[in-house]
């Protein structure tokens, strides 16, 4: 015994058809598909035949009739479902935006620092470190790629990894890297130079 397929196909009417004749004028075949009457309100149809159904949608251009302005501001509405948008770090749009507030989100990580002011802070922080350097150290740290504070340790393990990278022997005697590489011993020597006094300093002072 065969068993009866009871699958929807892709062409049968529509089960929520209205049961009335196609909204073509003149056409007297059942109206089983329905088609919407314009983009502007997509939930409302014209309920057509499978021939004139066909033909609607084969002539049906959403975008017809607008500029190529409005045709880039649909497609980016659509981008987020037509939801309201607003600038990351606030709090609904326009000029009722609010920034948010450290106290009313939990970020344990600070994952969220770009939005909860960390960014700000961040700012502020390096702006303190900075007034700490002592300026004849600025170029040194520059030349060295580091940034004070600093410790003896880490000054010599950058040392050693820039010396072996610009090393003339590294490159072929190129030019270039030997004149880095002397900029980089002149560096190396001035922050020594200003660690070991302040180390020796420190330890007179507790003596």
């Amino acid at each position: 015994m065969m068993r009866r397929n009871t699958r929807h196909r892709a062409f049968d009417p529509d089960p929520d058809a209205p049961g009335r004749l196609c909204d073509m004028p003149g056409c007297e075949e059942q109206a089983g598909y329905r088609a919407p009457r314009s983009r502007d309100n997509l939930q409302d149809y014209w309920w057509f035949c499978l021939t004139h159904v066909r033909d609607y949608n084969a002539r049906w251009d959403f975008y017809k009739g607008m500029t190529p302005g409005q045709i880039e501001a649909h497609l980016r509405a659509d981008t987020s479902w037509n939801r309201p948008s607003w600038r990351l770090g606030h709090l609904g749009g326009g000029q009722a935006a609010q920034a948010f507030e450290d106290d009313r989100i939990l970020d344990p990580l600070g994952l969220l620092n770009g939005a909860t002011g960390g960014a700000t802070r961040r700012r502020t922080n390096r702006q303190k470190v900075d007034d700490a350097r002592p300026e004849a150290l600025r170029q040194p740290l520059e030349a060295l790629g580091l940034s004070w504070p600093i410790s003896m340790d880490e000054l010599k393990s950058r040392y050693k990894v820039l010396a072996r990278r610009h090393h003339p022997d590294a490159n072929g005697g190129d030019r270039a890297s030997e004149e880095r590489l002397k900029t980089i011993n002149v560096a190396y020597t001035a922050l020594r130079a200003h660690l070991t006094g302040a180390r020796q300093t420190g330890l007179a002072e507790t003596g």
